[in-house]
C-alpha cells in the first residue's frame, strides 16, 4: 500500500500564490495528494474556500498561516498548522499583524510613485484584488507594467531588503507568532529555517530560543535545500527534541520552478509526519 504524501506548506492567490484556494484543492488531487496546509502569509480567508472545495473529495485540508516576523533585523517565518482559525485571540492578534502590513504597503506604494512609478493603491486592488499584498505582488505589478522584465530584478533593485523602495514592517518576534499559535491550540513550525543566512550555531540558537516560546518543528523538508542542508536540520532538530515538517512553499506562477507536493522534484512528504506532530501537540 502506498504511503500517503502531503505538504505542509501551500499559497494561494488570498496571499502571494497565483492558484485560487479551490484551484489547489483540485491540483492536489491531480498531484495524488492525500492532504495539504494552506498558509497564506497574516491570512486565512482561503481556508473556508478551500474547505468548501475538499468537500466529499476525500483531500484534507490542514488550516494553516504564515506568519512574517523579525528576528536580530532578519525576515523569519514561522508556519502555524491545525490552527484555530476563529479562536477569539487569534482573530484579535492576525488583525494586528494585517493592520502592520497595510501600513507598510501604503508607505511602499508612495515611495514607488515618487520614483517615477505609476501605481496606486486602487491599481494595485485592480490587480490583486483583496488579497494580502506582500513584496511579490509590488513584483509582479512592476513586471506586468514593464517596469522590470521578471520579478527577480524586482527584488534586485525596487522591493527587496535595501532596495531604495523597501519599507520594512513593524513586526512581531518569532517567539510571540509561536507563542500565539501554540496558545491558541496550532503546530507552530520553523520554516525554511536556511532562508535565514544563519550558520549552524545560529540557528541552533534560534530553535532553542522558540522552544522555548512553543516551538513543535522545523521545516527540514523544504524545496529549496540541498541534502546536506535537510541532514544538517534534521539533526539540529533532533537534538533539541523537536519534530520535523516538510513543505514545498508552492506559489504557483509566482515560483515556477516549484511543484505542489513535490518542490523541485526533491520533495517526499509522507503523511506520517503530520501525525507524528499531532500527537506531539495532543501529548502536551
Amino acid at each position: 500500500m502506498n504511503t500517503p504524501l502531503i505538504d505542509l506548506h501551500v499559497h494561494s492567490s488570498c496571499s502571494d500564490g497565483t492558484f485560487s484556494p479551490a484551484e489547489l484543492v483540485s491540483y492536489a488531487r491531480e498531484k495524488g495528494l492525500a492532504a495539504f496546509a494552506l498558509t497564506d502569509h497574516d491570512t486565512t480567508a482561503g481556508l473556508a474556500e478551500a474547505s468548501a472545495a475538499a468537500e466529499g473529495t476525500g483531500m484534507e485540508i490542514i488550516p494553516g498561516i504564515e506568519f512574517s516576523t523579525e528576528y536580530c533585523g532578519r525576515d523569519i517565518h514561522i508556519v502555524g498548522l491545525d490552527i484555530d482559525f476563529e479562536h477569539p485571540e487569534f482573530v484579535e492578534q492576525l488583525h494586528d499583524f494585517r493592520d502592520s502590513r497595510n501600513v507598510r504597503n501604503r508607505k511602499m506604494i508612495r515611495r514607488l510613485q515618487e520614483g517615477g512609478i505609476d501605481i496606486s493603491e486602487y491599481r494595485m486592488r485592480e490587480s490583486f484584488g483583496d488579497a494580502v499584498w506582500t513584496r511579490a505582488h509590488f513584483a509582479r505589478y512592476l513586471m506586468d507594467h514593464g517596469y522590470v522584465r521578471e520579478m527577480k530584478e524586482a527584488f534586485e533593485h525596487y522591493v527587496g531588503d535595501h532596495c531604495p523602495y523597501y519599507v520594512p514592517r513593524e513586526k512581531v518576534t518569532p517567539a510571540q507568532a509561536v507563542d500565539l499559535i501554540f496558545r491558541t491550540g496550532g503546530i507552530p513550525i520553523l520554516a525554511h529555517p536556511m532562508q535565514y543566512h544563519l550558520d549552524e550555531e545560529g540557528i541552533r540558537l534560534l530553535l532553542s530560543s522558540l522552544k522555548e516560546a512553543g516551538l513543535m518543528g522545523t521545516e527540514a523538508i523544504y524545496s529549496t535545500h540541498s541534502a546536506e542542508e535537510e541532514s544538517m536540520i534534521r539533526r539540529l532538530t533532533d537534538d533539541l527534541d523537536l519534530l520535523i515538517s516538510g513543505g514545498s512553499d508552492f506559489h504557483g506562477s509566482n515560483k515556477p520552478h516549484i511543484d505542489l507536493g513535490c518542490g523541485r522534484g526533491n520533495l517526499v512528504i509522507p503523511y506520517e509526519i503530520l501525525q507524528q506532530l499531532r500527537d506531539r501537540r495532543h501529548a502536551i
